[in-house]
């Protein structure tokens, strides 16, 4: 017997993907080799801009710049992580912004300008509540995950040391979004109802919106053709496990059923100006 093909890989500790961090699930054709990174889109930025990891969780914007920039990366439609766009846009709690179309002509304040998360809540503001994206400036915090790549003009960076919530409690910015973990205090959703606002949205376009998924160096996929299918019965063989214990369940697995959610993606990526096309999403992920 061969010895199995060893893969240097990151991604988040997720419930779903528990039982192949710990060893419950296992190939006798692939071994994970995991490596940590806090927080962890550093993983992410690893992945796009070296060598050091050769499967990675990935965040889906990031993940379309790498292919735009010819980064020999292809995805696997495996949703790692998500969440709801419109609870994650808010506004001090004695804001006077009372709905989105009140931010136009304000300042907003986001971790990166081609943040995943910013990405669907400018897009969800945009083709749900009519914003004009381009009467706001967006204030950014840090560059994208790849180097190559320029905010356009609308965004600016913040050139002062205080992070999205000071500034935002000093009046310095409208609302925030982009923040992983939301901090309650203090605050409200933009978006009225905003939970509810976005099961519906859910519910009335089938599409749910994915942030992360996983990503392998293309040249190992094509090395080894066999490795796409094996990785998918391995997530998903853990998946199964996850839920039996409790986990909450992810989103289906595979490309066809995540396919609208990644295009819709893509689509507000180009209006919102991180690409200058729409690219499809089977140009960037194996048809798994």
């Amino acid at each position: 017997m061969t010895d199995p093909l060893v893969l240097r890989t990151s991604v988040g500790k997720h419930a779903h993907v528990q039982p192949l961090r710990d060893g419950r699930v296992r190939s006798e054709r692939v071994s994970l080799e995991f490596r940590d990174y806090e927080p962890l889109p550093k993983a992410f930025r690893t992945m796009v801009r070296g060598d050091e990891l050769d499967v990675s969780e990935m965040a889906v914007v990031t993940h379309l710049l790498a292919h735009h920039y010819g980064k020999p990366i292809t995805g696997i439609a495996i949703p790692l992580w998500s969440r709801l766009p419109h609870t994650n846009l808010v506004s001090p709690a004695d804001s006077s912004i009372a709905g989105p179309l009140d931010l136009q002509g304000s300042k907003v304040g986001v971790r990166a300008y081609a943040q995943t998360s910013g990405v669907w809540v400018r897009g969800v503001l945009q083709s749900e509540y009519g914003v004009d994206l381009n009467s706001i400036i967006w204030l950014t915090m840090e560059d994208a995950h790849l180097e190559e790549y320029d905010d356009p003009a609308i965004a600016v960076r913040n050139q002062s040391s205080s992070g999205l919530r000071q500034l935002m409690r000093a009046g310095e910015l409208s609302a925030i979004m982009g923040e992983r973990e939301v901090d309650p205090s203090g605050i409200r959703s933009v978006i009225p109802e905003a939970e509810t606002a976005a099961k519906a949205w859910i519910a009335r376009t089938g599409i749910y919106p994915i942030n992360h998924i996983l990503t392998v160096r293309t040249p190992i996929l094509e090395a080894h053709p066999w490795l796409a299918q094996e990785l998918m019965e391995m997530f998903d063989e853990a998946r199964r496990i996850a839920e039996a214990d409790g986990a909450a369940a992810p989103p289906a697995y595979g490309l066809e059923a995540n396919r609208r959610s990644l295009q819709l993606a893509f689509d507000f990526s180009a209006q919102q100006l991180i690409t200058p096309r729409v690219y499809d999403v089977s140009e960037l992920f194996h048809p798994i």
